[in-house]
Parts: structure tokens; C-alpha cells; sequence
């Protein structure tokens, strides 16, 4: 059974933090895919963090002040539906169940949210949800409503970023759990890798791993990237072959309890790193290493992409494949042609989780790392073909990414059971005959 009082330790955290105000939090709609077809449901973030509840178009309402309470407003009990579609909590079971104050059918939540939510008082909403008239005027009030009886409208997510950002133990044990399981998908899509495979076979077994460990649920749409495939970032098509010669580059993470996992991991095809695929590769692996060295409570959260920027940029000078003075490089950003994307970002309850990059209080200035932070090191190197470039280097594209929490004396490699060093993949890369 689900640990409900932790989404309820939440609720009231909140409702301390609103003061006098009022928090609502509305839950996403199924989307259809085609006819009388859904997509697979899955609960809104900021919602789930503050319910647990699984099911679509639920309302909750959080109350700060003197009088703190939770409300649900849940679609009631339906036979029908119920035989189609399965249990339906209703209000009533939604109270006693995910530990709410108060519950009401939904149809009932625009005749008796105007009577909870008393005049004067600040109104707490998500940006996503509180701007858009007809999704309100659907499911309660009017925007109108609450400018014409609300002392302010606030942003939800200014209070629920930063909760979320800081995970405790509740939520690092689902995050290790979900890297486990991402690791170990990884670990035997090395195991099958050989040439003249696809990479959509790959991207099975990833999915097949997944499912059998209890993970329902990918994180993003997973990446299988084989030789120059592996120069576009965001490459998710995973229908080429395989060949003998290139690289494979795999971005994949799992979900669980909606806590998610990102890791890419990138490995020769036929198991034997080529010399200009070695000293890319290494140079990669190198540039993480000390970048998740920098992951520790009170170091900046740019500081991991500044030490793999440095390491990276020395690297490439030394191997021709950047030419000009360092301060040219880096004033001119002409490392952006093999280094592109950060190197770090949140991770949690969604892959690129809510929370603030940069200070309020420090203009420009990063903010500093928390314990129970946790984020992603994946510094990268993709090399087109360009006359610029030594040919040797053509179509090479590494990526290397971990899940790192911190912690209070250092940090966390919570997807360290993922092989990255050389000899490893070289090792395991093709070991299962199948």
C-alpha cells in the first residue's frame, strides 16, 4: 500500500506557506488518441506531488489561515463506467483512502467553490491553468471569478518549485529504484547489441526490461541513436540498422510511482571502440567524471557544466578538431558545434523537472545545490561531417549521462549500476547470443 500520508505531509506544508490564501490544483484530461481511443492516462506533476489520486479532471483545495484543510472534488462512483473502465474512488473513498478533509462529487465544484473560498483572499493557481478562460469556465469559475473576488491572483508553482526541487528520502528511494531498473535495461541492451540488428529491436528490450521490473511507464520517448543518428539530439525515429563500425548512443529512463530516471549511455556496435571513437569517447567520460565532482551541497549548479565545458574544449583543441585561442573559443562559443546543450538539468517527477536555474537574489548568478537535490551530468560530443573536421571523426556522437543526487557530504550516483568504462562495455557489448 502507498505511503498516502507523505502526499498529505505536503498538502499541509503547503497550506503553511499560503498564508491566508487558497491553493487549486486541477489534474489533466485524458487525451484521445483516435476515436474511442485514450492515450495511457497519467496524472498531472504538481497534482500528483499533492494527492497521489490517479484519476483525470480531480480538483483539489488547499487552505492556508486559520482554518487549513484539503479538499477533493473526484467523479463519484459510476456502475457502469466502473465495468468499462474499473474502480472509481468517489468522494467518499478519496477522503478516507488519500487522507483528504473534506470530498465532494466533481459536478458539484462550481456551485460550492465560490461558497469555501472567501473574498479578499489571495488565490494560489498553477500558470498553466489559471490563464486559459475556457479550461475554468469547463471545470469551475470563469478567470473572471477570481479577479473580481480574489485579492491577487499568485503563482502556485513560486511555493510548489520549490518543494519540489528538494527530494526527500520518500522520493530518492522511488529515484534509485527507477535508475535500478533503467540501469539494468541498459546493461541488457549492451548484452544484445550486435550489427544488423535495428535500433527499434534495441529499444525493445529496453521497454521489455522496463515492464518485467514493474516500471509501466517510460519517462520520455527513448533515444537509439546508432552512428551519425546519434548527432541529432532528440532522435527518437529508432528504425536504422545497425552496422558494423559505428556507435550506438541510447537515452533511456523509466518511471516509477511517476518518479522518473534518465540515462544515456554510448557503446560500439561490434564491441571494439575504433581509435577516433576511443579518444571521443574517453574524452566524454573524462569531462563527466569531474563534473559530477562538482555536484556537492553549495557548489553552483553550473559548475558541473563548467568543469566538463573546460575538460571538453582542451580535449578537442588537442585532437584539431577545434582550432583558435581558448578566449576565441569561448567568446565566440564555437565549442556550440560539438557541445550544444547544458549539461545538467532537474530530475524527479519529470524528466526535466520544475526548479529555478538561476538566483533571485544574484542576477545571472546560478543557484546553489541543495541536499536532496538531484540532476543529471551528461556532457556530450556529436561531430558531423565537415571539411573542417579531421574525417576520421565523422559521424562520432557520445553522450554519457547519470542521475546524481546530493547529498550531505558529496553526492549520489544513483545510476551507477550502468557500465560506462571502456573495458566494461567492451566486455559485455554482444556477450548474449540471441
Amino acid at each position: 500500500m502507498k505511503n498516502y500520508k507523505e502526499f498529505q505531509g505536503r498538502r499541509k506544508k503547503l497550506s503553511n506557506l499560503l498564508g491566508g490564501g487558497v491553493a487549486i490544483i486541477i489534474n489533466s484530461k485524458e487525451s484521445i488518441r483516435n476515436r474511442d481511443c485514450h492515450y495511457p492516462f497519467r496524472s498531472d506533476s504538481y497534482f500528483h506531488y499533492l494527492s497521489g489520486f490517479p484519476e483525470p479532471e480531480t480538483v483539489i483545495v488547499i487552505f492556508g489561515g486559520d482554518n487549513p484543510k484539503s479538499v477533493i472534488f473526484c467523479h463519484p462512483r459510476d456502475e457502469i463506467k466502473e465495468i468499462w473502465n474499473g474502480h472509481i474512488y468517489g468522494p467518499s473513498q478519496a477522503c478516507d483512502v488519500f487522507l483528504f478533509d473534506e470530498g465532494y462529487p466533481l459536478p458539484e465544484v462550481k456551485k460550492l467553490l465560490p461558497k469555501m473560498i472567501k473574498t479578499n483572499k489571495p488565490i494560489f493557481l498553477l500558470p498553466s491553468l489559471g490563464i486559459e478562460e475556457k479550461y475554468y469556465g469547463d471545470q469551475i469559475l470563469s478567470t473572471g471569478w477570481f479577479k473580481d473576488n480574489s485579492k491577487s491572483i499568485e503563482d502556485l508553482s513560486e511555493l510548489l518549485d520549490g518543494m519540489r526541487v528538494v527530494k526527500n528520502d520518500f522520493e530518492i528511494n522511488l529515484m534509485k529504484k527507477s535508475a535500478d531498473i533503467a540501469a539494468n535495461a541498459h546493461m541488457q541492451a549492451m548484452k544484445l547489441t550486435k550489427s544488423h540488428k535495428y535500433e527499434y529491436e534495441i529499444e525493445g528490450e529496453i521497454l521489455k526490461q522496463f515492464f518485467q521490473s514493474g516500471a509501466r511507464n517510460p519517462a520520455y520517448s527513448s533515444i537509439v541513436a546508432s552512428g551519425i543518428n546519434a548527432c541529432t539530439l532528440h532522435y527518437i525515429e529508432n528504425n536504422s540498422e545497425l552496422r558494423n563500425g559505428d556507435l550506438l548512443l541510447i537515452d533511456a529512463g523509466c518511471e516509477i510511482e511517476n518518479y522518473a530516471s534518465d540515462i544515456t549511455r554510448t557503446f560500439p556496435v561490434n564491441g571494439k571502440f575504433s581509435l577516433a571513437q576511443r579518444e571521443i569517447y574517453q574524452l566524454v567520460l573524462s569531462a563527466q567524471k569531474a563534473a559530477i565532482e562538482e555536484v556537492k551541497v553549495g557548489n553552483f549548479f553550473d559548475d558541473p557544466h563548467k568543469e566538463a565545458l573546460k575538460i571538453i574544449v582542451e580535449g578537442l583543441i588537442n585532437l584539431n578538431i577545434l582550432t583558435g585561442s581558448i578566449d576565441e573559443i569561448y567568446e565566440k562559443e564555437l565549442y556550440k558545434k560539438f557541445f550544444m546543450h547544458r549539461t545538467s538539468h532537474w530530475l524527479g517527477l519529470d524528466v526535466h523537472d520544475v526548479g529555478k536555474y538561476l538566483s533571485k537574489s544574484e542576477k545571472n548568478q546560478a543557484v546553489k545545490l541543495s541536499k536532496g537535490n538531484v540532476l543529471t551530468v551528461e556532457p556530450g560530443c556529436y561531430i558531423r561531417p565537415s571539411d573542417d573536421v579531421p574525417k576520421e571523426f565523422w559521424g562520432i556522437g557520445v553522450r554519457i549521462e547519470d542521475d546524481v543526487l546530493a547529498t550531505t557530504d558529496g553526492h549520489d550516483v544513483l545510476s551507477k549500476n550502468a557500465p560506462k568504462e571502456i573495458e566494461e562495455l567492451e566486455a559485455i557489448i554482444g556477450s548474449t547470443n540471441v
